[in-house]
Order: structure tokens, then C-alpha cells, then sequence
């Protein structure tokens, strides 16, 4: 089964609607009144709807067709503009200095991290949540190539400023907080 049709699946058994990641959702306050916006591996498109919500230009990659349909007649039912492309971004990586927000959310492929920070426009955003090694339960991937260790996603990505960071780890009460996942918006400096 290729990396495509096992997320083919995924999306076409989905029934629930998507919703953007907590980074997101969190942090809007955060993104620009104007500009342009790519939610990177963007699934049915959660992300992609909340950003559009806020008045960006959205484009949104995925490498499945499934997901990427769905996306794209939610957009046509709502009216709502967002540019939803198939797209192998580990092939083709934005462009550099293309965007001026970035999201991406359940996604980690450690090589394209230095193409993602050279995407983001100086003075733009990045909203970055995925799952870390050390987990309360088996949420998420289970091959550690897909989860961050403990503060890796500040390490990947020291070059930008940081405004949100957020990793509770295995600390205190692991019934109660925010677990599994590290999330971190950054902003790139001007120069």
C-alpha cells in the first residue's frame, strides 16, 4: 500500500468534521488580517477553512485526492476561497519567501524543516502541532520517525522567534492538561 492510498483510506472513512488544530485555534488572534497562507498536509482541510475564515489567500497540499475533493466541494457548498491542490510537498516544498502564515498540523518530516522556514516571508507566521516520543497514551503515530522528542520542534526550528510553545510532557497530573503533542507558532525576523 503506497503513502497515498493508506491516506485515501483514512479520508474516506471519515465522517466527522474537521476542525482546524488547537495552534490554530488557540492563537488566531495571532494572523494577519491580509496575505497569503498555506496549510501544508491539510487533510479535509480544517486548517484551510479557519485561515480563509480570516481573510488569507489559502492555498492547501495533500497528497490525497480523497481528501482534497472533499476539501474542495466543502469550498464550493460555502462559497469560501481556497486553492486545494494534490501535492507532494517532501517532492515540491513551498517556495521561499512565498507565504506569510504557514500551518502544519499532524505532519513531521524533519529534512523539510529548513525548506519551511525558508517558505515563511520575513515578519510571517508559522503554527506548527504534532505528537511527541512521550505520550500518555498510544494517540497518534506509533514509529518514533513521527514523533517529536522532548523540546525537538524548538530545536527544529531556533531560527525563528518564538511566540507559543507548548509540550507538558509526562509532568504532574496526566489526567488532566494538554498531552501527546507539542505545538509552537513562530514568527521569522525581518532580516
Amino acid at each position: 500500500m503506497t503513502l497515498q492510498s493508506k491516506w485515501d483510506h483514512i479520508y474516506s472513512q471519515k465522517t466527522a468534521e474537521p476542525t482546524a488544530s488547537l495552534v490554530l485555534t488557540e492563537n488566531k488572534h495571532l494572523l494577519p488580517s491580509q496575505g497569503s497562507a498555506l496549510d501544508l498536509a491539510c487533510g479535509q482541510g480544517g486548517n484551510a477553512r479557519l485561515l480563509a475564515g480570516a481573510g488569507l489567500d489559502v492555498l492547501a497540499w495533500d497528497l490525497s485526492p480523497v481528501a482534497i475533493k472533499q476539501l474542495r466541494d466543502f469550498t464550493a457548498l460555502n462559497a469560501l476561497s481556497i486553492d486545494a491542490q494534490v501535492h507532494d510537498v517532501l517532492e515540491f516544498p513551498p517556495k521561499a519567501n512565498s507565504l506569510d502564515v504557514l500551518v502544519v498540523s499532524f505532519f513531521l518530516d524533519r529534512s523539510l524543516c529548513p525548506k519551511l522556514i525558508d517558505a515563511v516571508k520575513p515578519g510571517g507566521l508559522m503554527f506548527y502541532q504534532t505528537y511527541c516520543q512521550e505520550k500518555v497514551n498510544e494517540q497518534g503515530p506509533k514509529n518514533p520517525e513521527f514523533l517529536l522528542a522532548d523540546n525537538e520542534l524548538l530545536a527544529l526550528f531556533s531560527s525563528m522567534k518564538v511566540r507559543v510553545y507548548r509540550e507538558e510532557s509526562l509532568l504532574g497530573n496526566q489526567q488532566k492538561g494538554w498531552r501527546n503533542q507539542a505545538l509552537l507558532v513562530t514568527e521569522k525576523g525581518l532580516t
